[in-house]
């Protein structure tokens, strides 16, 4: 098992093979149904590899083309399309959101004053995941737009950072208004084809229509017990998040999503400029609770703050780029080292609490830090998970 002590000076062969060992014991553990993880080090990707079966008791084993919601990761291909019609001069920051979303009320008329930069760095002064429960229910998001007049703000628009997914989707809306065709289409032609993700998609139909596809698995907390679970479970996609395409309706395998972060990491810059990242890179808001939240994941997490789309941490002094997703039944974590030009994407078929902990064993190894049991493969190990 990983004990705590000093990392020696690491080069490829001795990062990889730890992380492999660490996360081979991890698989073991009976925490995930399929797993994939991929690290890219100074634009080459210098690990690959796949764990277990698309689906609970099945026989077909996941592979680096499967394709996975990637749940909230999607907002960070809405920003970056929000952003490139920035620097194309068909958007800005400061177009009003009812440009885009007319019906869209706020308590007091604050939806006057709110942006769409305020949007895309979760600034609209609604309480965390608005609504998220009436989208849970088949609510028409249109009607939703709506109650929210009688929402109590949390604070002005524009002055605190609280997490969104529907109100996200307006810069979905103001993506198809700026390029004059549907969110799902112009992410295919912007990004997808141009960057070579020959396999991912949006919305629901193009997940099922994939020619392979992790099904979402689950388990339910034994009852009195602490960190016990029934087995694992397929169950069926459900399509609510779909419906908010532009903050969660992405579907993409483990090559696509690598290609994703190779592009993100300065990669692809005929496709996305660097003008074009420093805009959806850059801090806009600080994010306490999201401080506190993955620092029950490691205290070397520190000052979390929020950009376009992208979630910007310091890791023991290190600035770390990155963004988790959930939706039943998968999660999908990426990341990236930037002065280090290093980073992990992490997909699975299902959620644990360990899924979150292979982020800072990863740091710990790409950074030389003394090593911690992030993933409880002590006996002793706890885990707390971070939920978007």
């Amino acid at each position: 098992m990983l004990t705590p002590g000093a990392a020696p000076p690491a080069d490829d062969d001795y990062r990889n093979f730890e992380l492999e060992k660490s996360l081979d014991a991890a698989f073991a553990t009976g925490d995930f149904v399929g797993l994939a993880v991929a690290v890219v080090r100074k634009g080459e990707t210098r690990f690959i590899k796949t764990w277990g079966e698309i689906e609970a008791g099945g026989a077909t084993k996941v592979t680096p083309s499967t394709v996975f919601r990637v749940g909230s990761l999607s907002k960070g291909f809405a920003s970056t399309l929000a952003g490139l019609a920035m620097t194309e001069g068909l958007l800005s920051p400061e177009d009003p959101a009812t440009r885009f979303a007319p019906g869209l009320k706020l308590a007091g008329g604050a939806e006057t004053s709110l942006q769409l930069g305020h949007l895309l760095s979760h600034q609209t002064g609604l309480p965390p995941n608005a609504y998220d429960n009436l989208l849970e229910a088949g609510t028409p998001i249109a009607d939703i737009y709506a109650k929210y007049a009688k929402v109590k703000l949390i604070c002005p628009v524009g002055k605190c950072y609280s997490y969104q997914n529907i109100a996200y989707d307006i810069a979905g809306l103001a993506v198809s208004s700026a390029y004059g065709e549907s969110y799902a289409d112009a992410v295919r032609t912007k990004l997808f084809a141009p960057l070579g993700m020959t396999t991912a998609s949006v919305g629901e139909d193009g997940l099922l229509n994939s020619t392979l596809y992790a099904r979402p698995n689950v388990r339910e907390r034994v009852k009195g017990a602490t960190d016990e679970y029934t087995p694992w479970r397929a169950v069926e996609v459900k399509p609510n998040y779909y419906r908010v395409p532009a903050a969660g309706g992405v579907n993409a395998s483990l090559i696509d999503m690598t290609l994703w972060l190779k592009a993100q990491m300065g990669r692809a810059p005929e496709t996305l400029s660097p003008a074009l990242l420093d805009l959806v890179h850059a801090p806009r808001v600080i994010s306490p609770a999201e401080t506190a939240r993955m620092r029950r994941v490691s205290p070397r997490f520190h000052a979390a703050q929020y950009a376009f789309g992208w979630r910007l941490y310091n890791y023991d002094g290190a600035p770390v780029i990155a963004h988790a997703g959930t939706v039943e039944g998968y999660a999908a974590h990426i990341a990236w080292l930037p002065e280090e030009e290093a980073g992990i994407v992490i997909l699975s078929n299902s959620a644990s609490k360990r899924f979150w902990r292979i982020l800072p064993t990863f740091l710990d190894l790409e950074l030389a830090l003394p090593r911690e049991d992030w993933l409880a493969l002590s006996a002793d190990g706890t885990g707390a998970s971070p939920t978007r």
